[in-house]
């Protein structure tokens, strides 16, 4: 992290950063005790460290991180990826990823951004999954924080399950949106929830969005607000929890365009930056 940074974020009081250890909050009494409190034990952490990029240094690291390179039409978006300067960088202690319109079409598309992912690097099956990042706004603009499985153990998508951790449609910038995908007998399952911040949009400010996933749930958590929660899910040839008992790899990406945000419009103004301070995962103990 630069000296910059550091100054300016110890004087606004919102430096942040991969802890070590999570515990379980203790409830908080309703009512004045009637006998002399005792001692309260601190909770053991429920939650180790197991893996982190807090983005401090100057470029982004290979050694975690994955950038494709394509322009396959995923959901009819509108982007191509790639792993040019201009759409994946390291600037002031955060990750950068910014979608822009290009003033010539490059191999047939109108606007390029970045895909960043763990394959072959990290992958991960259970634990808590989260995100400090400030989020891009403006109709078609389409970030995401999410999973997939490293190994086709169940067969391609949906069948092999997917995990959306953080999805925001631009023309809501004050909703998130958490989903699980997968196969049942009908064919393409899912369910999903959302979030809406009670104030101001994500693009304001930083939030952290986080996934906790474990043999029989996952919940999902925005600035530690639980708002979803899955405990059940059927695949059509497997018994629970299939397909989500298997390794993940983790996915960031700015999409322009596509089935569910639609096209920008002349009110969508480039660039947009999806901007990140972590990744943290952690394991449960």
């Amino acid at each position: 992290m630069t000296t910059h940074k550091f100054i300016l974020l110890l004087l606004i009081g919102t430096l942040a950063a991969c802890t070590n250890e999570l515990s379980t909050p203790t409830p908080t009494p309703t009512s004045a005790p009637t006998a002399t409190p005792q001692p309260t034990e601190t909770p053991e952490p429920e939650y180790v460290l197991v893996w982190q990029d807090e983005f401090d240094g100057d470029t982004i690291d290979s050694s975690k991180w994955n950038l494709e390179v394509h322009g396959r039409p995923a959901n009819n978006e509108l982007q191509y990826y790639s792993d040019f300067p201009e759409n994946a960088f390291i600037e002031d202690g955060n990750l950068v990823i910014q979608a822009i319109k290009l003033e010539e079409r490059y191999i047939g598309r109108d606007y390029m951004s970045a895909r960043m992912n763990t394959v072959a690097k990290a992958s991960f099956t259970y634990g808590r999954f989260e995100m400090r990042a400030k989020l891009p706004e403006g109709q078609g603009i389409w970030p995401a924080f999410w999973m997939l499985p490293t190994q086709a153990k169940y067969g391609g998508w949906p069948s092999g399950g997917e995990i959306d951790i953080m999805e925001l449609l631009g023309h809501e910038p004050n909703k998130v949106h958490g989903s699980l995908h997968w196969k049942n007998e009908d064919g393409h399952e899912f369910t999903t929830a959302d979030y809406v911040l009670p104030e101001g949009t994500f693009s304001s400010d930083f939030h952290t969005f986080a996934v906790e996933w474990e043999e029989d749930e996952i919940r999902w958590y925005v600035d530690d607000i639980l708002f979803k929660s899955d405990t059940k899910w059927e695949h059509r040839l497997h018994p629970f929890p299939a397909p989500f008992d298997q390794e993940f790899y983790l996915i960031l990406n700015v999409a322009v365009g596509g089935n569910w945000p639609g096209a920008p419009d002349e009110t969508t103004v480039f660039p947009q930056q999806m901007v990140v301070d972590y990744v943290c995962v952690y394991e449960k103990r």
